[in-house]
């Protein structure tokens, strides 16, 4: 997704111009898009035209309009978001009130215009422009002397940073020059891993390369991290898989990334902290049943005692026609993050996200227990969610 222009108050009104690029970006914009919003955007629009001889023939013609969002229809198959209103903007073609359905399209710039850009649509936009929070697998490629750092999302590969160092031949009765080279190399691509890759979000890190580059690099890192006491290294360093590669060129990562072991062992490194977020709520609601809570009032009840540790909760209640049901969402993320808890936002396309809502779409694992809860509190959340 490409951000074209942000113009928000300090009423937290305004709207933003953004161009979606790959299809990932119309699942982004289904997030962004709720009814009684502002839509402006390019489209084709069928009108009838007289002729001087006064005989009447329709014809199709593009045009920009401005609707005010009703309904809106998300094809997960084709990718494709259907977005229907009424004209609210003067228009040649179109007289205002009347309907129009606008197809957002695929490098076709629109403009989304809300009364009130909360924390949970403002955080969606960061993440689906920005490559990095996207990219939940790196990779850094690697021969002796060369290196490339890359992320990784579902439809590209961006390119970090570039180590390169001359790395003089091991000579007969001394390899010294060579070694100490090799080690200033290893140190740069290290601080290159430790610069820009967000261990928040990568959930896996190959490291290739042909023969035993690989090896002798994390060996050299993982040393070098107990001896600095590099904490991001060694907390994440189950993340890290050696793989083999041809050479240490970025081309030679499309190999790697289409090796059939690779592949298995990567499999839905996306949703990998969703999923082991349920697991873990799942396990503790059976062992420790007063440290896993679910549905909004149980869960905001939690929060009030600053017992939230993981809060879990779907994309799909930020998508509710509700302005006060989703505020009472959004507030409770919010206040999760201001009390130091994590929030991990599941898909509704993901089978973890559709888990998920059969638990009323959000749970949360708790820091202690929390047992107090009144009789009247555990009544069933359907009425409220």
């Amino acid at each position: 997704m490409k951000l074209l222009s942000k113009l928000i108050d300090r009423d937290s009104s305004g709207q933003i111009t953004l161009m979606p690029e790959e299809a990932e970006d119309m699942w982004h914009t289904y997030n962004l898009v709720q009814v009684k919003d502002s839509l402006r955007a390019s489209t084709i629009r069928k009108v009838q035209l007289e002729s001087s001889t006064g005989s009447v023939g329709s014809n199709r013609v593009r045009t920009t309009l401005t609707i005010s969002v009703e309904t809106i229809d998300f094809d997960a198959q084709a990718c494709m978001l259907r977005v229907k209103g009424t004209n609210i903007q003067e228009n040649e073609y179109v007289k205002m009130g009347a309907y129009h359905t606008i197809e957002l399209e695929l490098n076709r710039k629109f403009t989304l215009a809300k009364k009130q850009w909360d924390s949970v649509v403002l955080e969606r936009i960061e993440q689906a422009c920005d490559p990095s929070h996207n990219a939940d697998l790196a990779a850094v490629v690697m021969q002796e002397g060369l290196a490339h750092i890359c992320l990784v999302t579902s439809s590209m590969t961006v390119l970090r940073a570039k180590v390169e160092t001359t790395i003089p031949r091991k000579r007969k009765g001394s390899c010294t020059q060579h070694d100490k080279a090799l080690e200033k190399f290893y140190e740069a691509v290290m601080q290159g891993i430790i610069r820009h890759i967000n261990f928040d979000v990568v959930k896996c890190v190959l490291v290739a390369s042909p023969g035993f580059v690989k090896e002798q690099f994390c060996n050299y890192m993982f040393d070098q991290a107990v001896k600095m006491d590099i904490k991001l290294i060694l907390e994440n360093r189950s993340k890290f898989l050696q793989v083999h590669s041809s050479s240490g060129h970025k081309y030679a990562l499309k190999e790697v990334l289409s090796d059939s072991s690779v592949v298995g062992r990567l499999a839905d490194t996306k949703a990998a902290g969703e999923v082991k977020a349920l697991d873990d709520f799942y396990k503790m609601l059976q062992n420790e049943p007063d440290r896993a809570f679910y549905g909004i009032k149980h869960v905001e009840k939690a929060n009030e005692a600053l017992a939230v540790e993981i809060l879990l909760i779907t994309d799909e209640l930020f998508r509710s026609q509700d302005i006060a049901k989703r505020n009472r969402y959004v507030k409770l993320v919010d206040s999760v993050r201001d009390n130091g808890g994590t929030v991990r936002m599941f898909s509704s396309l993901h089978v973890s996200g559709e888990q998920l809502n059969q638990l009323t779409g959000v749970a949360a694992i708790l820091r202690f227990p929390v047992s107090e809860l009144s009789d009247q509190e555990d009544e069933s959340n359907s009425d409220s969610d």
